[in-house]
């Protein structure tokens, strides 16, 4: 085996055989809900509950979500590439054509995810390109009939690792 040096390129080749699922953030800010995707997400602790998110330092959502204080993680199901690829997008109106209600702070649940987490932002913390952003668990929801989007090598889906390897 030949150990590589940890170059962005070879960081991302190696770390995409990791499947994580995919997240929307939400939030009901002063001119309207905003949102983002994002692939870092994970459960910390369950006493308190605790969860961990980070969104790159160029987003230019993070920092209004982070303003409101408020937050809601939305776990994408395995139909909703759509929703993974449009709030990825910068300058764009992210809800149009977006079903979704409120959370009991306000925040935006879309409509068929496969679980939600609404949270209060508890502390941030420096992690390189990205904020480490941990959310005090405040409300959430699960929709057991619903599978989860995953993200795979660079793809949507998790396909045969014995045929893909």
């Amino acid at each position: 085996m030949t150990v590589v040096a940890p170059d962005a390129t070879t960081m991302r080749a190696v770390l995409g055989h990791f499947a994580s699922g995919v997240v929307v953030v939400t939030a009901s800010g002063p001119a309207g809900p905003l949102g983002f995707t994002c692939q870092s997400f994970a459960s910390l602790s369950l006493d308190p509950p605790l969860v961990t998110l980070s969104p790159a330092r160029t987003s230019s959502t993070w920092p209004r979500i982070r303003d409101v204080g408020v937050f809601c993680v939305n776990v994408l199901a395995d139909d909703h590439e759509r929703y993974s690829n449009g709030f990825a997008r910068s300058d764009t109106n992210k809800f149009a054509g977006v079903a979704w209600r409120p959370s009991p702070s306000g925040a935006p649940v879309i409509d068929g995810v496969c679980a939600w987490v609404e949270c209060r932002l508890w502390r941030e913390y420096d992690g390189g390109d990205h904020t480490i952003a941990v959310g005090h668990v405040q409300h959430l929801e699960a929709d057991a009939s619903r599978a989860p989007l995953l993200f795979h090598r660079g793809r949507y889906g998790v396909e045969d690792m014995r045929r893909t390897a």
